[in-house]
């Protein structure tokens, strides 16, 4: 969720001069930008990887403070929400054998703090939307006590002017309010992130929006919400409605949302940071002492403090980073669409398909981005959210087609080929996406997996089900064998 603040109020001078520091930092990136000040020696990869906790019955536990105690790892962070943790694993590089790195990482990591957690009655789930939520979860004393969430939820909702509608249709409907934006701590999710050059950043950019709606169908996690069956991937009109600072008014006129898919194919990274400071006005508008004009003139690196704060209340899907290491700025993708789980493999797949995948496409003498509209590509996303692995998209070459048979045609051997280009052995190649593979063969995901299992134990009690079938999902969970194989 980004970085902490301390609980305040905001004046009218505080917005005029946050803007105008905003647009400060904004003319110094722009300058950055010119004079190549970034390190883009050996791109580094790396995820982030957010969880649930439940008690012993699978119903949320909120207790993420008394978790992370008992865990004890710095690598763990809190979230939104008082029944989510984080963690942030350490980069790598993909030649380096980052795969392998990442899955053995964050296996360790899972085993040893679920042992500590359940200590204080927490389990740890990776899921894109926990499925024993209940509308008593949605109220505000489910929010992480970080000042920062609740200031971020008291501004969203004083910016809206009134509680939030969150209304989905799938095979079943669901219509409530909530005066917080706590169900957006419903959503956890993968993120991967992929260093760049300044130059090559809008084609890795542009390639990530593209497959998305890819990403999505083979991935999805999240198909039910306070007891209904909606979408496969439910966490993306989820989030999409929960942080949502538009009264109806506001959407008819079209102000963009800020949990947004975006409006164009971008030719700089600066394009989008831009936009954010012109379409956006700050949800947290805090001003830091740097002088970034100061700072670069002395040869420095700026911090940039609030552009990057601003960059971190836009929710793209895939949103641009600047950040700095070692005394170094970087620019980054962060690739936000999937869900959590099902199990460590099948994320260190999903990366690994990402990873193989943008690269081919960034580096395509023929750009995708060149071939197909903006709107189709988001259109594929929303599509592939409502229907998982079953879905239909528009692809150049191919118009409307199984997202398993495009990718098992044409994506997967791209992936192979960006995965070689990166340096990864054609061991970890042939392991990870061979996942991938089977997955699209067999039509098994996590969501069809979740809704297989409830129609059958589901018949007339929807709440036992879905028990049920949480506990013998985190038991499969934690045995790492991936989706598709699970029986």
């Amino acid at each position: 969720m980004g970085e902490e603040v301390d609980a305040q109020e905001f004046s009218r001078g505080d917005r005029t001069r946050h803007r105008a520091k905003v647009r400060q930092c904004l003319d110094v990136f722009a300058r950055m930008l010119a004079d190549s000040r970034f390190d883009t020696e050996d791109p580094m990869t790396g995820l982030e990887v957010e969880f649930n906790l439940v008690d012993q019955l699978g119903d949320p536990a909120l207790k993420n403070e008394e978790a992370l105690a008992a865990i004890a790892d710095p690598a763990f962070q809190t979230e939104l929400g008082r029944f989510n943790v984080e963690i942030n694993t350490e980069p790598g590089r993909l030649r380096q054998g980052a795969l392998s790195t990442f899955e053995a990482g964050l296996r360790e990591s899972l085993n040893r703090a679920e042992k500590r957690s359940s200590d204080v009655g927490a389990h740890l789930v990776m899921i894109g939307i926990l499925p024993t939520l209940g509308a008593i979860h949605f109220a505000e004393e489910a929010l992480s006590a970080n000042a920062r969430y609740r200031l971020l939820s008291e501004q969203i909702l004083d910016a809206r002017g009134e509680d939030i509608e969150i209304a989905i249709d799938g095979p079943e409907s669901l219509r409530t309010t909530t005066d917080s934006i706590i169900p957006e701590a419903a959503c956890t999710s993968t993120q991967f992130h992929v260093q760049t050059t300044p130059e090559e950043f809008a084609s890795h950019w542009n390639a990530s929006q593209a497959i998305s709606a890819v990403q999505v169908a083979l991935g999805a996690n999240s198909p039910f919400l306070l007891g209904r069956e909606l979408w496969h991937e439910t966490r993306i009109p989820l989030f999409e409605q929960a942080t949502d600072t538009r009264s109806a008014e506001l959407k008819a006129q079209g102000v963009r949302p800020r949990v947004w898919f975006g409006e164009r194919w971008i030719t700089s990274v600066f394009d989008l940071f831009e936009e954010n400071v012109r379409f956006f006005p700050a949800l947290l508008p805090v001003t830091d002492d740097e002088d970034p004009d100061e700072v670069l003139a002395a040869g420095g690196v700026p911090t940039l403090h609030e552009l990057r704060l601003h960059n971190g209340t836009i929710y793209r899907w895939n949103r641009p980073i600047y950040d700095i290491a070692d005394g170094r700025p970087h620019l980054r993708v962060e690739n936000r669409v999937l869900g959590a789980g099902p199990t460590v493999v099948d994320m260190i797949a999903n990366a690994a398909f990402y990873f193989g995948l943008v690269r081919a496409l960034a580096r395509s003498e023929r750009p995708l981005w060149s071939r197909m509209s903006f709107s189709a590509a988001e259109d594929n996303f929303h599509v592939a959210a409502q229907q998982g692995i079953g879905a239909q998209l528009y692809w150049p070459g191919y118009g409307q087609v199984d997202a398993t048979e495009l990718t098992l045609r044409s994506l997967l051997p791209l992936a192979h080929e960006g995965l070689e280009s990166w340096g990864v052995d054609q061991r970890e190649r042939d392991h990870y996406l061979g996942v991938i593979e089977q997955r699209c063969l067999t039509g098994m995901n996590g969501a069809s997996w979740f809704i297989r299992e409830v129609r059958r134990h589901g018949a007339t009690d929807r709440s036992a089900a879905l028990r049920r079938v949480l506990e013998d999902y985190r038991s499969n969970m934690h045995t790492n064998e991936p989706v598709h194989t699970w029986a």
